[in-house]
């Protein structure tokens, strides 16, 4: 089942709790944007957190890997229907209780942020 993150700040998100949880990943920063909050490691961000619910950074290499959990892309509503966002697919509840697994899933996320921003940089290169 997956955790809540409530009690802190006036999001209503627990930085603390969600730091804790990524701990055999590694420091991670928690920043509050848009009614959620983003999770960022080495100035990348590879996680998103809304409704209380975390969502992972993937790519063409890396959604396969959801998709077998059972697991979807962040949805949200716009005034034109919903919107589905491929690059963050939320994360499998067990990951909530196994912290090993879940340092390897924040890792394949950090990778996946990675790659988009060499994919960015290499655009920008393109257009001077």
């Amino acid at each position: 089942m997956a955790e809540s993150f409530g009690g802190a700040g006036d999001s209503g998100l627990d930085f603390d709790h969600i730091s804790e949880l990524f701990a055999a990943f590694g420091r991670v920063d928690v920043r509050t944007m848009f009614g959620g909050a983003g999770i960022y490691a080495e100035g990348l961000m590879f996680g998103l957190v809304v409704d209380e619910f975390i969502y992972l950074k993937t790519d063409a290499h890396t959604a396969a890997r959801f998709e077998r959990e059972g697991c979807g892309p962040f949805t949200y509503d716009t005034k034109r229907g919903e919107r589905v966002l491929k690059s963050y697919w939320r994360m499998p509840d067990r990951l909530y209780d196994e912290p090993e697994e879940l340092a390897d899933w924040a890792k394949a996320a950090l990778d996946a942020a990675r790659r988009a921003a060499a994919r960015g940089r290499t655009k920008s290169e393109l257009l001077r």
